[in-house]
């Protein structure tokens, strides 16, 4: 023993089942926080779904994150009523929160790489921050001009008028970095994919 610690395993690039029904379950967890608060303004709503956005890639990383949020979006695309309102289908695609929605995948993506980066050492301020970046500035980055363009508005008025969504994302940004930090804390979620060098992997892996 050298007392230097190990380096965590390299993982294959599949998912294994567990990772499949995580993906499945922060969908889910998606969808459900999409139902129960809309509150209209103008005509993006504010409701709890980028809370689901934030804490999916805060906790299961860049890869299952953001699967979790592209599986709810076809959901979504396939016509199941899981937004506000019991809107689905292609429509909503192409109307003004379009981009919100494209926004999401991308901003899942950041929080997940950074979070990747951190791990195992989450950190509640670091994790915000995270959420900042990824679930505020990406989402907006991209759904304020697509919003500004469907609905033939200048920018900088629906930049402005996209203000009254900042106090709300800032607390969920809060909110899902504390439910992370917990869940990190307490019940670590292993990383996606197997180990390079497991059984599973060696039996799948080709003749050299």
């Amino acid at each position: 023993m050298t007392g230097v610690p190990e380096p965590p395993p390299r993982r294959s690039r599949g998912l294994t089942a567990r990772d499949a029904a995580l993906v499945a379950l922060f969908a889910a967890l998606i969808a459900a926080l999409s139902m129960p608060v809309a509150i209209p303004v103008g005509p993006v709503p504010i409701t709890l779904q980028t809370l689901g956005i934030m804490l999916a890639p805060s906790i299961l990383g860049a890869k299952r994150g953001a699967l979790a949020v592209v599986t709810f979006l076809a959901l979504t695309a396939a016509g199941l009523p899981l937004l506000p309102g019991g809107r689905g289908g292609i429509a909503p695609f192409l109307g003004p929160t379009a981009g919100y929605m494209i926004g999401w995948i991308l901003g899942a993506l950041v929080i997940g790489v950074l979070v990747d980066r951190t791990l195992p050492r989450y950190r509640f301020w670091l994790g915000t921050l995270y959420n900042l970046i990824g679930g505020i500035g990406v989402i907006y980055l991209v759904g304020v001009p697509w919003s500004a363009v469907v609905l033939g508005d200048a920018l900088l008025a629906t930049l402005v008028s996209a203000t009254v969504f900042l106090p709300g994302d800032l607390a969920k940004a809060l909110i899902a970095a504390g439910i992370a930090a917990g869940v990190h804390r307490a019940y670590p979620v292993p990383p996606a994919g197997r180990p390079r060098g497991s059984a599973t992997d060696t039996a799948g892996a080709p003749p050299r």
